[in-house]
């Protein structure tokens, strides 16, 4: 099963440094939260390890491949924005996602869906927000992948549809994957996480079991967030 393996990797968008000299390894079977305040590096980050940004400097390799057309085989990704076709309906990008992925479980997302009570013959264009977002969450946790990175997935939405979501990521991902969330509601996902990674203006801040934080700071890691990002 897979491991992520970052070493050196600095990712610079002309004079702005959005990565620096970032060092990281992630085991599987574990949920990881990449946390750290709007504009910290977390996307772009995240948009490396699924091959969608090249590296200024370093790498970053997953079950030993760097990011490219093998590694998307195993990694399901769920970007910070809807970016399916918006005119075709639930039932038609379940069939993309099934001619796509060898790993999409068609079965475990119609039930998913059906959980929802979503429109199989409605367009994504006529949806509300949270069911697209819900929507894209059902094709992304459907998948049976071995690193699952998910690019704030409690953003922008209500609270009742955020305890669907971390319920759905908790009892869906294959548990030999690893699962990388990325947020700065920490206290909303806090009781799922295993593992902590604190970004803060493109460098680790900080990586440590979440049980760790607890245990020898006596705090919860959403207060160890705040006293390492306070203003």
């Amino acid at each position: 099963m897979a491991k992520i393996e970052i070493s050196d990797l600095t990712k610079r968008f002309g004079s702005l440094t959005a990565l620096d000299n970032v060092g990281l390894t992630l085991e599987k079977g574990q949920i990881v939260g990449l946390l750290g305040p709007n504009g910290s590096g977390k996307t772009t980050l995240i948009k490396i390890m699924n091959g969608m940004l090249t590296p200024t400097a370093g790498r970053v390799l997953i079950d030993g491949m760097e990011p490219g057309i093998e590694t998307k085989k195993i990694v399901a990704y769920l970007p910070d924005r809807t970016s399916l076709p918006e005119y075709m309906t639930t039932k038609q990008l379940m069939d993309l996602y099934e001619d796509f992925f060898e790993d999409f479980d068609r079965p475990k997302a119609e039930a998913m869906a059906k959980d929802l009570g979503l429109d199989f013959g409605q367009t994504l264009k006529k949806m509300s927000k949270g069911t697209k977002e819900k929507l894209q969450l059902i094709l992304v946790m459907a998948r049976q992948a071995q690193v699952y990175l998910l690019d704030e997935p409690i953003g922008g939405v209500d609270p009742a549809t955020r305890d669907y979501i971390l319920r759905t990521i908790i009892s869906n991902y294959n548990e030999d994957a690893v699962v990388i969330i990325s947020t700065h509601l920490i206290a909303d996902i806090e009781q799922v996480l295993d593992d902590v990674v604190f970004i803060k203006e493109g460098r680790i801040a900080l990586h440590r079991s979440a049980e760790e934080i607890r245990e020898q700071n006596a705090e919860s890691v959403d207060e160890l967030f705040r006293e390492v990002f306070k203003c």
